[in-house]
């Protein structure tokens, strides 16, 4: 089993920034890609962005292009997201997801992934 930690939510202005950490623990030597996903008050859980052990980085290019990126820090079983700019539209709970799938390609679809994390607050106000 992995267990995930997210940190680092809260309450932003429009235009701010926010970095928000997963730490992993458990049998992290399983992992291999890592991701964010979010989830605002009724609308589906949404791909934000996921890296490989590797290094490799995928984002949902519609919605967070340019504005968040994805680090990851294997030897501290950690994943970031750094958020600038934020958006009132940003605004949703935030989940870590790992999964064990060997595969190269990036998954970023909800039920590709093995373990998540218990969610953090992003809430952006005007």
């Amino acid at each position: 089993q992995v267990q995930l930690v997210e940190s680092g939510g809260g309450l932003v202005q429009t235009g701010g920034s926010l970095r928000l950490s997963c730490a992993a623990s458990g049998r992290t030597f399983s992992m291999n890609h890592m991701g964010w996903f979010r989830q605002a008050p009724g609308k589906e859980r949404e791909f934000v962005a996921a890296m490989s052990w590797s290094g490799r980085r995928t984002y949902n290019k519609e919605s967070v292009l340019g504005r968040f990126t994805i680090s990851r820090d294997n030897a501290k079983n950690t994943v970031y997201l750094q958020m600038n700019s934020l958006k009132l539209e940003d605004t949703a709970v935030y989940y870590c997801a790992a999964t064990i799938d060997v595969g190269t390609a990036i998954p970023s679809k909800v039920a590709d992934y093995d373990y998540w994390g218990q969610g953090t607050q992003v809430t952006v106000s005007s």
